[in-house]
């Protein structure tokens, strides 16, 4: 009996992957360029995977998160699609969730907190410059030595 192929992806090396959440995945896709003339391209996608639902099963996805120029890009990757060329495990971290949904808050908290110790530290070398500056132009004013007039005693107005 002849297997009869339902889809151009290999089934059985699609299922035996072994991405699980926390790892670090880069997702090879087919990205058209050209519908008219058929060009395709690959395009990379590296990031740590988030949620992995449906198991094995025909509509199973995985859900990958990067940082891309600052900020969070997350893609949901059909297991079987036809568009993936492949993929291919980086890194094997182990978590102990089931899904790493909370490393969206997480990374923003930490953004924020980041930005918060920039102000803090760029207002204490703002007071401190401005600081030197008010030294710099106490100083930048002239010094003139006031002489003291001759005292005139007694004594030597009457000599004239």
């Amino acid at each position: 009996m002849t297997a009869i192929k339902i889809s151009p992806v290999d089934m059985d090396a699609r299922k035996n992957l072994d991405i699980r959440v926390g790892d670090t995945v880069c997702v090879w896709q087919k990205v058209v360029e050209d519908a008219k003339k058929g060009k395709t391209r690959l395009q990379a996608f590296e990031g740590l995977v988030l949620a992995r639902k449906h198991g094995r099963e025909p509509g199973a996805t995985f859900t990958v998160r990067r940082m891309a120029s600052g900020v969070g890009v997350e893609r949901i990757f059909p297991l079987y699609s036809p568009m993936i060329d492949r993929v291919l495990l980086v890194k094997h971290a182990r978590v102990r969730r089931a899904k790493l949904y909370y490393i969206r808050d997480k990374v923003t908290r930490e953004a924020r907190n980041a930005l918060r110790r920039t102000r803090v530290i760029q207002s204490q070398e703002s007071v401190e410059s401005e600081k030197e500056q008010e030294s710099e132009s106490v100083s930048a004013i002239p010094e003139v030595p006031i002489e003291a007039a001759p005292v005139e005693t007694g004594e030597e107005s009457k000599s004239k």
